[in-house]
């Protein structure tokens, strides 16, 4: 797999599934160290390293949602990625990892089993007011109101003018995402949010319901955008759990044929 764009994080099993995960706005790689440790060594976890950011910061960032799954989707049906897999994307990640998985669908390549979508509303006709951001004020406004556990590096001048070429483009990339009909997903759907999310309602999140023929399970957490920086353990186990049904649908015939519904799950 191209380790310019996949980053590992220690050694799992031979059989390990592999989850590959998709950042946050200005994120990068490394924000998915924490779970690729609790995850361990029965997940392998490969944190997708876009354009524009740590050791790829010389490198001009994707402004398009569309063309940077592309580019994903692409490396992985070219790659040494054999199923099963699956994605999970937090925030502005979310809508990577579901673009991503459309294409592959579409291209009848290897799907994930299973998507992971966090922090991030179903998309829609309309733009959400969050993603649409007039300047570099407003950005750095919107990333300290969403917290996190990094969020006291933006009082670092030299700090932000490493990181805001990152923000701007992804920010620029939310603002022009487009959704475009299709038919439905074929793969379960996990939703994650926090019940206190400034940006992001619970209703919003299972939204995703409309967006798969498959299961869709929706997890509420205590917090806000950044949930899972207190309840990773919590995620880690949800996680664990949606990664057993693939393996057990594996085991059997190949397929998760499961399509109940779980709603509103509070954690």
């Amino acid at each position: 797999m191209d380790g310019q764009w996949f980053r590992r994080f220690g050694d799992p099993e031979p059989d390990a599934l592999k989850l590959i995960c998709f950042p946050h706005a200005g994120g990068a790689a490394s924000a998915y160290q924490p779970l690729s440790r609790r995850l361990r060594p029965h997940v392998e976890v490969l944190a997708v390293q876009y354009p524009g950011r740590q050791d790829r910061r010389l490198e001009t960032p994707m402004a398009d949602i569309g063309e940077l799954a592309a580019v994903i989707a692409g490396k992985l049906a070219d790659g040494e990625t054999a199923a099963p897999f699956a994605f999970f994307g937090h925030s502005m990640g979310a809508l990577v990892a579901y673009e991503t998985a459309r294409l592959l669908e579409e291209r009848g390549a290897p799907a994930p089993r299973r998507l992971f979508l966090s922090a991030r509303g179903a998309p829609g006709p309309r733009r959400s007011p969050h993603d649409v951001l007039p300047d570099d004020e407003a950005i750095l406004a919107a990333v300290r109101r969403l917290g996190g556990t990094g969020v006291a590096l933006f009082d670092d001048p030299e700090l932000v003018a490493m990181v805001l070429p990152a923000l701007r483009a992804d920010y620029a990339a939310l603002a022009a995402y487009s959704w475009t009909p299709r038919e439905p997903l074929h793969m379960p759907v996990t939703v994650l949010c926090g019940d206190a999310d400034p940006v992001v309602s619970v209703e919003e999140a299972a939204g995703w319901r409309a967006f798969t023929r498959a299961a869709t399970e929706v997890r509420v957490f205590p917090g806000g955008h950044f949930y899972g920086d207190q309840r990773l353990d919590d995620v880690a186990e949800v996680v664990l759990r949606g990664v057993r049904s693939v393996s057990a649908a594996r085991a059997g015939n190949g397929a998760c044929h499961d399509r109940t519904p779980v709603s509103d799950v509070r954690g």
